[in-house]
């Protein structure tokens, strides 16, 4: 999940997913047309919308903050903490590593229902008050609403699916039984797939039943599968972690890779290694060297009438983009930045000099050869065929 930059908070980058705006509009119609003329009668239409945009803005101010306790307590812990990230159904803490203990991974966890308990509180508080002094309804029924969708928020939060954070409690609290993050993982992972499909199954009873309720057993059918996926996805992302913990490149990358000049025109390059290679990227060199990395997709967004006019240099991606990576840097840290990397490969180098070149077919060939000798890698799905997938950028031309 990438999108957007929103700004930042507390040094944290703040980030919108673009799934994001499709649940933004969702509510914001949801209020404006059902909930608050529902609830409060009477009142303009322009009114409801003051009071639809409003609710819904603070509603994403409430998931902020919820996920911006969970970077707080992360950041005391010594965990790395990139920023938050706003997508459909919430929003995400993006770290680096896990907790390192389950005392740390329960505090981390707890902070955040915790959070929506006390905007909850708080909202309540302006609600209530408002009512007793006689504000306006715009404004406590606004409150009452933020109370009440924090309260269902936390309450959520906590059921004990992974990776919620009732679920993260619970492999907390696995972990600090066996000992093993990854059977604690693998146990709260389970329980997160059983809550998708109840919730699924649920959801499915609403739309079928003798007074059918076609929105709600919509949500609860989308919620569910989501919550499914993303518990097996967290499993084989934490599976992952585990098998590169101690590697470094220089055990997973390709050593003294072929490379391309940086004045060869791009029919040069088509017609003497594209076409003639199965590789998808070369290194560039002017100099003796590596100046950027030229792929086969840059080279095939450009018109073919250009490609007498154009050079290498012209459309590579150059070093200065954080392409590059050195021979002893640590696996665990290099999967993301392959993850953010335009081209989804690195640059090998050791002062300045090239040394090799990193792909996600590098990295799920290495994870291949650790579940050949008997490494667990989740089934039924080929793991490493699908990390390489979600990599790689296979063209034809």
């Amino acid at each position: 999940m990438q999108g957007f930059r929103l700004g930042s908070l507390f040094g944290f980058e703040i980030r919108v997913d673009l799934s994001w705006l499709l649940i933004f509009f969702l509510i914001l119609w949801t209020l404006t047309v059902n909930l608050f003329p529902l609830n409060y009668p009477g009142l303009s239409g322009s009114t409801y919308l003051v009071m639809g945009i409003t609710g819904t803005i603070l509603f994403f101010v409430s998931l902020v903050l919820h996920e911006l306790s969970h970077s707080l307590v992360a950041k005391t812990k010594g965990i790395p903490v990139e920023g938050i990230t706003l997508f459909a159904f919430g929003g995400v803490s993006r770290t680096r590593m896990d907790a390192e203990t389950p005392g740390d991974e329960f505090q981390i966890a707890g902070v955040g229902p915790l959070t929506s308990l006390g905007l909850a509180g708080l909202f309540g508080l302006i609600s209530y008050v408002g009512q007793g002094a006689g504000w306006s309804v715009v404004v406590t029924g606004i409150a009452a609403y933020l109370a009440w969708i924090n309260i269902v928020l936390a309450v959520f939060n906590l059921l004990p699916g992974f990776p919620l954070d009732g679920g993260r409690l619970f492999r907390a609290t696995l972990w600090k039984f066996t000992n093993n993050i990854k059977k604690a993982t693998r146990i709260a992972s389970i329980g997160g797939r059983l809550l998708g499909f109840g919730l699924i199954t649920w959801g499915f009873l609403q739309l079928f039943s003798p007074v059918p309720d076609f929105i709600g057993g919509l949500w609860l059918i989308v919620i569910g599968w989501f919550l499914n996926n993303a518990a097996e996805s967290s499993y084989q992302d934490l599976v992952v972690r585990s098998m590169l913990e101690g590697l470094r490149v220089r055990e997973v990358a390709t050593l003294n890779p072929e490379t391309v000049p940086a004045s060869l025109t791009l029919q040069e390059l088509m017609d003497g290694y594209f076409f003639n290679r199965s590789y998808q990227s070369f290194p560039v060199m002017e100099n003796d060297r590596p100046i950027g990395l030229v792929t086969l997709n840059q080279v095939k967004q450009i018109p073919r009438d250009e490609w007498n006019r154009r050079t290498v240099k012209n459309i590579m991606l150059p070093v200065g983009m954080g392409i590059t990576v050195e021979l002893g840097d640590k696996m665990t840290q290099v999967v993301e930045k392959m993850r953010n990397a335009r081209s989804q490969r690195l640059l090998v180098t050791n002062n300045g000099n090239l040394q090799g070149i990193i792909s996600a077919t590098d990295l799920a060939n290495t994870l291949q050869r650790q579940r050949e000798f008997g490494e667990d890698i989740p089934q039924p799905t080929d793991f490493t065929e699908q990390l390489s997938n979600n990599f790689r950028q296979e063209t034809k031309v």
